[in-house]
């Protein structure tokens, strides 16, 4: 496994880290002792961050880690939760007194005293020009409550905007072989101003697994059959708002990029591990063996400049037009 300095959190986690939102649920039918497995797996694997939110199975996902954490007391992880999306995004309902029920609710759930960052779960856009939300993070510093802070957006303009405070010490993005577009700017202006960033949704909700097909079929209660079209929340957030049509073709021209012995999702994983700007990716996982496949990508060599290249000119020519300047 490597590991990368977490901004100015000051900490350093696993360059892959766990993605918490498929063992809450909304990624079809999940087992908590198999979800507890892969949660120990992907630890015995060398990963320490883990990524969760509150609003993930009603805070179902945030429990199950207060398991796992109880169950490896002595070791050190770097849990990172979100809260603000169990409420409509409306401004008015961002107030002090929220924030501090969330957080308190969070840490009941996690089974601890700080949490070790929260961050604004893709709220209301209004929020990254309030002086105010930021002053009442800070409060909750002060308060021992949160150690860091930080937020998960849906668009570049909303992380750049954000980044501007100073007390912000990471940004969650999606980032992947299909959304490129955080590289044109905000990743060399994170790293400037020293902010962690995540990867989220490295894998476009499977499709960079290669696995998928026109003839998968999702369960009812996965979003990859609900929000297909952006039905319940951003459709940027399913497939990374790629036709899923476009997205499988593109897979195609990927398979013979794949390293040997590797597979592709590892090679997507390598690719975003690349830049050196992102702090970690964070792939979910349900299984004990999607979580050490996903660690494993860690491990594999840089990939080699001329796929780096080629996977350039699919984007720009297949994906770029569709997705760069919506997100």
């Amino acid at each position: 496994m490597e590991y990368r300095k977490f901004g100015k959190t000051g900490r350093t986690v696993s360059a892959i880290g766990f993605g918490a939102w498929a063992i809450g649920g909304s990624w079809g039918n999940v087992d908590d002792e198999t979800s507890l497995r892969a949660l120990h797996a992907a630890a015995d694997a060398g990963v320490t961050l883990i990524d969760t939110a509150d609003v993930y199975g009603d805070g179902h996902s945030e429990q199950l880690i207060g398991r796992f954490l109880s169950e490896r007391t002595g070791e050190s992880f770097f849990v990172a939760t979100k809260m603000g999306r169990s409420v409509p995004l409306d401004m008015a309902q961002y107030t002090p007194e929220a924030f501090r029920g969330w957080v308190d609710k969070s840490r009941e759930n996690l089974g601890v005293d700080r949490l070790d960052l929260v961050q604004l779960h893709c709220l209301h856009r209004d929020i990254y020009y309030s002086p105010e939300t930021f002053a009442a993070l800070d409060e909750l510093v002060a308060a021992g409550a949160i150690a860091n802070y930080g937020v998960s957006v849906e668009k570049v303009e909303e992380a750049l905007k954000a980044i501007e405070f100073p007390g912000v010490a990471s940004v969650q993005i999606i980032y992947n072989i299909v959304r490129q577009r955080p590289a044109d700017h905000f990743l060399a202006e994170a790293k400037r101003r020293d902010v962690g960033v995540l990867a989220r949704v490295p894998l476009a909700s499977g499709l960079l697994t290669g696995k998928l097909s026109k003839d998968s079929v999702f369960d009812a209660s996965d979003h990859r059959n609900f929000n297909r079209h952006g039905e319940s929340f951003d459709v940027g957030e399913t497939f990374s708002g790629v036709d899923y049509e476009t997205g499988l073709a593109l897979v195609e021209e990927l398979r013979s990029l794949v390293p040997g012995g590797a597979t592709m999702a590892q090679m997507a994983l390598r690719w975003i591990l690349m830049n050196a700007a992102i702090t970690a990716a964070i792939p979910g996982a349900k299984t004990p063996e999607q979580a050490k496949s996903n660690a494993a990508a860690a491990d594999l060599a840089p990939l080699p400049a001329a796929a780096m290249d080629r996977i350039a000119r699919l984007y720009e020519e297949r994906v770029k037009p569709l997705v760069h300047q919506r997100w």
